[in-house]
């Protein structure tokens, strides 16, 4: 239980600083595979909040978030978001060279 917090405590703050990191990044930068930071960040917040107010309420949070089957549905959602930003990159990268070749002339 103890490692448990530890670890929600340890993701709260690695999700804090990410945050203002994602905002300042482009779309177009080469390195963009974190679809998943801004709405764990949210998460991560909401967690905050409502343990402030009520810690019996955020354990229950914590226990239904780390059942088997969220576990599961967060790591296929992962998997998915991941080749979506994948082809997302692909795609700009044809947008850019079809932009500099035809409209450009390059």
């Amino acid at each position: 239980m103890l490692q448990s917090r530890a670890l929600v405590i340890a993701l709260i703050l690695l999700l804090s600083t990410t945050l203002p990191e994602v905002q300042s990044k482009s779309i177009f930068e080469k390195d963009r595979r974190d679809l998943l930071a801004i709405p764990e960040a949210i998460v991560s917040y909401f967690y905050e909040a409502v343990n402030k107010v009520s810690p019996k309420v955020s354990q229950f949070l914590l226990d239904t978030v780390q059942s088997p089957s969220v576990v599961a549905a967060r790591q296929r959602f992962a998997k998915e978001a991941a080749k979506v930003s994948i082809m997302f990159e692909q795609l700009i990268e044809k947008i850019k060279n079809l932009w500099y070749t035809r409209v450009l002339g390059y």
